[in-house]
């Protein structure tokens, strides 16, 4: 499997899985112009996407899913509950394109076995994904305020993770934003912190995790630089070295690489 990010933060988010035979974009929250030339820019024609998957109908998630769909002719997959709070907001899809999934349970596209899982967030029912294809596992993992226990077991072992490191919440605390935002943000169905991330991929590398993906930064409230700083600090306070965990950062708002299992 390949799997590259487009656009990771506050301000859109899309990425793409890939193998020889299937391509699955991961939200579509930006525009479909810039999607479909960050596609061409990973080697991928927007015209071989063979399904659009959904996390939730947050606007940074969904803007241009009803535009691919109906220029493409892709099918959308989302629970019933994402189906319900987009559908108004992202235009006609072509009937046989409205797919249903049921969180929990996996489903294939193509050659490559899906499995949504549930993450706290303030939406109707958000979900993480699981993607396995030849024994290789890459675990999609945003939009959460905290990492429960049944997070950690889904994201344990994984060849590839792709997690949240929001806001580092000194900056958070200190800055513009209203105080409600602020709560939001900081709660259990907020999104995750550069702390909590650290703490998160300190407990999957006993699982064998060796690859993670720093994601959904914010733009007021975080730099990569320290999201890095804050994840591999506390992996080498722990006494892991740099050699042992690839860690990178997704940019929010170009692509950030393509990285092949």
């Amino acid at each position: 499997m390949r799997f590259s990010p487009l656009f990771s933060g506050s301000s859109g988010n899309c990425s793409v899985v890939s193998t020889d035979k299937t391509n699955i974009l991961i939200d579509a929250g930006m525009t479909g112009k810039a999607i479909t030339s960050a596609l061409m820019d990973v080697d991928v024609d927007p015209a071989d996407i063979n399904a659009i998957v959904v996390t939730h109908e947050h606007s940074d998630h969904i803007k241009a899913i009803g535009i691919l769909s109906r220029k493409f002719d892709v099918p959308v997959y989302a629970n019933e509950g994402t189906w319900k709070a987009m559908a108004p907001f992202i235009g006609d899809i072509a009937m046989r394109n409205i797919r249903t999934f049921v969180t929990g349970q996996d489903f294939y596209v193509g050659d490559v076995d899906l499995t949504p899982f549930p993450t706290s967030h303030d939406a109707a029912e958000p979900v993480g994904y699981c993607f396995s294809n030849k024994g290789k596992r890459i675990v999609y993992m945003t939009d959460t305020g905290r990492v429960t226990e049944r997070l950690f077991e889904k994201a344990s072992g994984a060849d590839l993770l792709f997690l949240e490191s929001n806001h580092d919440v000194d900056m958070l605390k200190n800055g513009f934003y209203p105080y409600p935002l602020k709560k939001r943000i900081l709660s259990d169905k907020g999104h995750l912190s550069n702390d909590a991330a650290a703490e998160t991929v300190k407990k999957l590398y006993t699982t064998g995790v060796r690859r993670v993906i720093l994601a959904h930064l914010s733009r007021e409230n975080n730099t990569e630089p320290i999201a890095y700083g804050a994840v591999r600090g506390a992996l080498l306070e722990s006494g892991v070295s740099e050699r042992e965990v690839f860690l990178a950062v997704a940019h929010r708002d170009r692509v950030t690489g393509v990285f092949e299992l």
